[in-house]
This record gives structure tokens, C-alpha cells and sequence, in this order.
């Protein structure tokens, strides 16, 4: 062996043995920073939940943080339920609203009472609507009809005559909805419902009608000249022969609401009315009632002449 050699193989092994020391030090540091990353880790997620449980907390004792948090559930809920919906075909889940039914004009007839059923019902097979609109346009004409002091099938002719009861009807001097009434004209009154577009409401539009009606019956003193004032002939010759289709149609709906059979088909007079028809007047407290030689129907209501007469109502002079 040279010298050489017997002085490498201690620096060999010096250098092995450095080596080795050096791993076993690299491989205790690394076990230490792992064990303390992850001990830094568990004290992180604990303080990290912690902290989720103190905003969780917090949050439901707060109403109104709990009902966002509820809103935003709900809604997240409801896109995902729309978008599996539309996927399968589905088109109306995106524009679904179950509260719609709430704000639809509609009745069932088996609500009213038998007078009110049975002009709904004639109603509508003459004009060919459904009987639950007109289950709710008959009911609020009853309502209506009561506070304003007016006969409520008077109401009811009056939108027979005027729109066959189409909510959306449109005249060509700007006249619109159920009554008819001329939007521009009696804006004011529409505001206690939220606006002019109010007036393609149909209770909103029957309400507004009724008030225009007594204010021109008020105006010019009876039923019949109250009509030409509505129609706005007041100043006219004639009025086209209105009031008297008016009336003549109030006939029919008396007859009916008296239990009398009266063909769908039966046709209005456009001939002068020998006189107003039948209205609890709210002009003055000495009402008289002239009849004409016919019965009086049920409630206030009179019935229909059978041989074109009329029963009046005429105001007594005031004293």
C-alpha cells in the first residue's frame, strides 16, 4: 500500500461521515419545519373556524343579516332549479310567478249571491266573456254601487254599452278601459292608484267610471241627462240615442236580477226613454219613487218593464 493511499482512505471516510451528518441534518430541519407548518396550520383552520363561528353568531342574532343571507340562499337555489328546467324544455320555470293569481280580476260565481250570479251569468253568455271576470266586475259594481248611491246594474249597462266589457278598450277620442272614461281628462282621479295606467285596471277603471257618473247625474239632475253628460253629448241635440241604450240594456239586467228569463240576444232601444231608470239617488234625501205600474224587484233593484215602461225616480223639491 503507498502512502498515498493509506492518507486518501481516512479523507474518504471523513468526508463520508460529513455527508452523512449533513442529510441527517437536512432531514431534522425538514421534519422540524414540516412539524411546524403544521402545527402553524392547525392553529390557523382552528382560528379560522373560530372566527367562521363568531360571524355565524353574530349574524343570526342580526334579522335582517339573516334574512339576506336567507334571500341569497333562495335565489342561488332558484337559478340553479331554472336552469335544469330550461335545460329540459321547460320555458315557463325562468318567468314562473305564483303570487300572479293575486292581482288577476277574477271571481268564482259561486261567491255572489243569487241575484248577483245571475247577471253574471247573463252577462256573460251575451257578451261572451268568462264568468269569473265578470263574477268580479258584478261583485264590486254591487259594492260601489251601494257607497255611490246608484243602482249597480245602472254600472253595469254603462260598461256593456261602453267597452263589452273589454278592460283595454280604446276610443278614438282617447276614452279607455271598462267605463270609458277619458284618461286625460280625469288624471286626478287616478291618482289615488298609483297613475293614469291604473285606468286599464278593471276595478281601478269601475271605480273611477262610478265617480264620473254621479258627479255628471249630480250635475245635471237626473239619471238620463247624467248620461248625456257621461257620453259628453251635453250640449248636443242628441246624444246618439246612448242614455236610452243605456237604460234599455239596465232593463234587461233588472229582469234578470228579478229572476225573469231574458234571451242573450235581446236588442237595446236607441228610442228616448219615456224616463230615467231606476237609482237610489244620492242628489237629495226626499227621494220619491214614481212606479209605472210594475213590481219592484229584489233588494233595491226594480223590474224590468215588460211592456217598455220604466220606473222612475224623480227628486222632490227641496223644502
Amino acid at each position: 500500500m503507498t502512502p498515498e493511499s493509506k492518507t486518501a482512505r481516512p479523507r474518504l471516510q471523513s468526508w463520508r461521515r460529513a455527508g452523512h451528518s449533513s442529510l441527517q441534518s437536512v432531514r431534522v430541519f425538514s421534519r422540524d419545519v414540516g412539524h411546524g407548518l403544521l402545527e402553524v396550520s392547525h392553529n390557523t383552520l382552528a382560528l379560522v373556524g373560530l372566527a367562521a363561528m363568531a360571524v355565524l353568531v353574530f349574524a343570526m342574532g342580526r334579522a335582517d343579516i339573516r334574512q339576506q343571507v336567507e334571500v341569497g340562499t333562495l335565489e342561488w337555489l332558484q337559478t340553479r332549479h331554472e336552469a335544469r328546467e330550461l335545460a329540459s324544455g321547460n320555458l315557463l320555470a325562468a318567468s314562473a310567478e305564483p303570487d300572479a293569481v293575486a292581482r288577476a280580476t277574477a271571481l268564482d260565481p259561486k261567491e255572489l249571491t243569487r241575484q248577483q250570479a245571475a247577471v253574471a251569468s247573463w252577462l256573460s253568455r251575451r257578451y261572451k266573456v268568462a264568468p269569473e271576470p265578470l263574477s268580479a266586475l258584478v261583485r264590486e259594481a254591487w259594492a260601489i254601487g251601494q257607497r255611490a248611491n246608484l243602482e249597480p246594474t245602472l254600472i253595469l249597462a254603462i260598461m256593456a254599452v261602453e267597452s263589452r266589457f273589454n278592460p283595454f278598450a280604446q276610443s278614438p277620442v282617447g276614452a279607455q278601459g271598462l267605463m270609458q272614461v277619458m284618461t286625460r281628462v280625469h288624471d286626478d282621479k287616478y291618482e289615488s292608484f298609483g297613475g293614469t295606467h291604473a285606468a286599464f285596471d278593471p276595478i281601478s277603471n269601475l271605480r273611477v267610471g262610478v265617480q264620473v257618473l254621479k258627479d255628471c247625474i249630480a250635475r245635471a239632475g237626473s239619471v238620463h241627462e247624467g248620461l248625456r253628460h257621461y257620453v259628453g253629448a251635453a250640449l248636443l241635440e242628441s246624444d246618439g240615442g246612448y242614455a236610452s241604450k243605456v237604460l234599455s240594456e239596465q232593463a234587461h239586467l233588472l229582469a234578470v236580477a228579478s229572476g225573469k228569463l231574458v234571451p242573450v240576444n235581446a236588442r237595446n232601444s236607441t228610442q228616448p226613454a219615456l224616463a230615467p231608470a231606476p237609482l237610489l239617488s244620492p242628489l237629495a234625501p226626499n227621494l220619491i219613487e214614481v212606479d209605472a205600474g210594475l213590481p219592484a224587484g229584489p233588494g233595491n233593484a226594480a223590474s224590468a218593464p215588460q211592456d217598455g215602461g220604466a220606473q222612475v225616480a224623480m227628486l222632490a223639491p227641496a223644502n
